[in-house]
């Protein structure tokens, strides 16, 4: 790669927060538009986002889940109807005060979330025990008014998915909302090759208007965390406030018990800062848009592209493949599909012709491997495989680099000072210590994972018995 390209991208090691800007813009994922915070989502941003959307939709069909379609806009007296909900996000939403010259009685929020539009809508078709479950979701657009943005992580408006659902029991709903995680886990792992913990919010880090809150954690390159994706135990709480009762099985009157979950674009920022390097991105194969690009060499003799155009329609029944006929130079290609990290790169030129050979390039090491056209088809699958493995056990290698055990509280302080990464370390269960660790580390709690393990009697902030083993770290 010539110097001069190289230098269009900042270094992850001199300026983490520029080089994930110089990302997503001269991978032509996002362009910035006149409104702070908002972003416009390019083509290749996009499809990015449209594969994780296909892949996740089609599991959340596949677990009984029906799409639906909510308003935009909630009126205050309905946002006001679960006291802690409103409390939690009334300092982000944005209020519609006029309709075109004229004010409005009454104000209207642009949603946030929709936990009180289903509330409402609830209420009107559930009367019986029959009717449940209710298994809804919806693709949608919310907006939460932040102060500092970043593209993908945080912004004024972004795209998600939010599901709804109501129960019977408390232990359906329960089991709803781990099942969900499950599934967002498996997308992260799986789809995304990234590593996740799943475990459960602390009360002060969950979300408003729940019993409690799951969550699953990542870590970016430079040791900070990102939540990732949540789901939330909401128990009867909106039920009681928007009287959505049913009819049990013994002819009582009962009220539901819910659960909502989201996942979101901020996950397409995940993904640059788990696997990315100083050249671009690096798209796991799953999800990439394309996964093999050809590069025509020497087109211009006779009979390259025409072979080129054979190898693309050979390849399209087994891989998503595209070609790069323009008349730009090889080496300007080379470069702008490493800048958008795509998984192969095939290059084949009048030589390979002539041996009946091709020459794969591999994104996430640069390795050039020659290869017969005897099954190529098999050879890319094989490679692409590899290629999602290896950038899974990567992302779980730098975490496991970056994970330790501390046991006492002036170990947590000499850690954040010094390192980055995740904290294991016991909790007492107190809010204060949570708030201690906070103000003198910078470092919140992000779960109690699933998987407990019991390093220690006592909290690592105060001394006293443990109740939880806790993973700390600084976050996104």
């Amino acid at each position: 790669m010539s110097k001069g390209f190289v230098e269009k991208i900042t270094s992850r090691h001199e300026d983490f927060a520029q080089w994930y800007t110089d990302i997503v813009t001269k991978a032509e994922l996002i362009d910035y538009s006149s409104v702070r915070g908002s972003m416009i989502i390019r083509p290749y941003g996009y499809a990015i986002w449209d594969n994780i959307k296909n892949e996740l939709d089609k599991r959340i069909k596949e677990t009984g889940h029906e799409n639906v379609y909510m308003p935009l806009f909630i009126p205050e007296s309905l946002l006001n109807k679960e006291k802690d909900h409103i409390e939690g996000f009334a300092p982000e939403v944005a209020w519609v005060t006029h309709g075109g010259d004229e004010e409005l009685t009454e104000r209207l929020v642009v949603r946030p979330t929709s936990e009180v539009l289903f509330g409402e809508h609830y209420k009107n078709i559930i009367h019986s025990y029959r009717d449940l479950p209710k298994l809804y979701n919806q693709w949608a657009n919310v907006v939460r008014w932040e102060k500092t943005t970043r593209p993908f992580l945080r912004t004024l408006e972004f795209l998600w998915q939010e599901g709804h659902t109501c129960h019977e029991t408390k232990d359906e709903a329960d089991e709803e909302a781990i099942k969900m995680l499950k599934v967002y886990a498996e997308i992260c792992e799986e789809y995304l090759a990234i590593p996740v913990i799943k475990g459960q919010k602390t009360d002060k880090e969950k979300f408003a208007g729940a019993e409690y809150t799951y969550t699953i954690e990542s870590l970016m390159h430079d040791g900070k965390a990102l939540q990732s994706g949540t789901s939330h135990y909401l128990g009867d709480g909106f039920a009681k406030a928007f009287d959505i009762q049913f009819t049990d099985r013994e002819g009582s009157l009962q009220y539901v018990h819910q659960t909502s979950w989201g996942f979101t674009t901020r996950i397409i920022g995940a993904m640059i800062m788990v696997h990315g390097d100083d050249r671009g991105l690096v798209v796991p194969p799953r999800l990439a848009p394309t996964q093999v690009m050809i590069v025509p060499i020497a087109q211009h003799k006779e009979g390259v592209l025409d072979f080129a155009y054979s190898l693309k329609k050979q390849l399209s029944d087994v891989v998503r493949v595209d070609i790069d006929a323009s008349d730009k130079k090889p080496g300007w290609k080379f470069n702008e599909y490493e800048m958008k990290g795509i998984p192969i790169r095939l290059e084949v030129g009048p030589r390979d012709i002539e041996q009946e050979q091709v020459v794969l390039v591999r994104r996430d090491t640069g390795d050039k491997i020659t290869v017969s056209l005897i099954n190529l088809e098999r050879q890319i699958q094989s490679l692409l495989d590899e290629i999602q493995k290896k950038l899974f056990e990567r992302a779980r290698q730098h975490r496991e680099e970056h994970t330790e055990m501390v046991l006492d509280f002036a170990s947590l302080k000499e850690f954040f000072e010094s390192k980055t990464g995740f904290v294991k370390a016991m909790w007492c269960g107190e809010r204060a210590c949570e708030d201690k660790v906070k103000e003198e580390t910078g470092a919140t709690s992000r779960c109690m994972p699933f998987e407990q393990e019991a390093i220690s009697d006592t909290c690592v902030c105060c001394g006293k018995e443990a109740s939880s083993l806790v993973y700390w770290a600084k976050a996104y």
